[in-house]
């Protein structure tokens, strides 16, 4: 714990330049006294700290010297410190070794482009997470991420899409976040599977390690996955009229962007388009094609437009 805590001391003073002990005391959450018997470690280590009281007075390495981590340009110092701020990984134990590598990274920077360095960065987020929802609870994530990290197989409690709940033995091969969504890539019987990691609600970290398969990759795997599963879903075509509105609203409404270049004029009925929008079921695609307004008829199939007049008319009803 001593050598961890010398390596973030000397981070900090390396990437930051005069700091007080009790700024370091309570960064480090120590004692000054414990700061300065640490400060006297490094200076025994031949590391060159200097320390001076008084108003304007602290802790600071000499001028000029820094550790011998090279190799590194500014570029590429300013594209890992962008896409490593924050994210998922500040949720689960990595988050404390990301904030050590970003203290890592700019010591290992010359001072005269520390500072630029560190700013061209902060001109840069990344936001994984979606629109109008919080991040999803995950009950276990902490146990998922000891199992992927130590290779251990796990009992998982994991309730599937259609509600039943199964318990099974798994291989945690890793872990994904996607759009602020956690999942578990895990070893079955049946094969290598993605599981919602919301819907374990009891990861079991069992005996003994298990043997990762040596040509396994989890980003080959993942796009695999997510390709084939897309195209698992939206099966349902259906045909709809959009008016320049509708049309216009697609993004807002559906979140598609892409969908309205294949559009094709209607002449019968003015300005209006036909597009054929893709949905897992009737009932899905009437609830979203609702938030159209008048600005959308369904054409076919018979029986979305039928359930979409119904719940039209319902609707009309409970505010008549």
């Amino acid at each position: 714990m001593r050598a961890d805590r010398l390596l973030s001391l000397l981070l900090r003073l390396q990437s930051r330049g005069q700091l007080t002990a009790r700024q370091l005391a309570d960064e480090l959450e120590v004692s000054v006294r414990t700061v300065y018997r640490d400060l006297e470690a490094l200076g025994a280590a031949g590391v060159p700290v200097v320390t001076s009281g008084g108003p304007g007075g602290g802790c600071r390495l000499l001028e000029g010297w820094r550790s011998p981590l090279l190799g590194i340009s500014a570029e590429e110092a300013t594209a890992l410190l962008a896409v490593s701020a924050g994210g998922p990984l500040a949720r689960i134990a990595l988050g404390d070794a990301l904030s050590q590598a970003r203290l890592k990274l700019l010591a290992s920077l010359p001072p005269s482009g520390r500072d630029r360095t560190n700013a061209a960065a902060a001109r840069f987020h990344i936001d994984s997470q979606a629109w109008f929802k919080p991040p999803e609870p995950v009950p276990c994530l902490a146990e998922l991420v000891d199992a992927v990290r130590q290779d251990n197989r796990l009992r998982l409690t994991h309730r599937r899409r259609d509600g039943r709940t199964t318990t099974r033995s798994v291989d945690p091969l890793g872990l994904v976040a996607k759009a602020g969504i956690w999942y578990l890539v895990a070893r079955t019987d049946s094969g290598i599977r993605a599981h919602r990691a919301s819907r374990i609600s009891q990861a079991e970290l069992l005996p003994g390690e298990f043997t990762r398969p040596t040509d396994f990759d989890l980003g080959a795997f993942w796009a695999t996955w997510t390709t084939e599963f897309e195209t698992g879903l939206d099966q349902l075509a259906v045909t709809v009229r959009l008016s320049p509105d509708g049309l216009a609203a697609l993004p807002e409404v559906l979140g598609d962007t892409t969908s309205a270049a294949h559009a094709t004029a209607d002449p019968e009925f003015g300005d209006w388009h036909r597009l054929t929008l893709h949905f897992d079921s009737p009932r899905a695609a009437c609830r979203r094609l609702l938030g159209f307004g008048p600005d959308l008829e369904v054409l076919e199939p018979a029986e979305v437009r039928a359930e979409l007049a119904e719940t039209a008319r319902r609707t009309a009803e409970r505010y008549g």
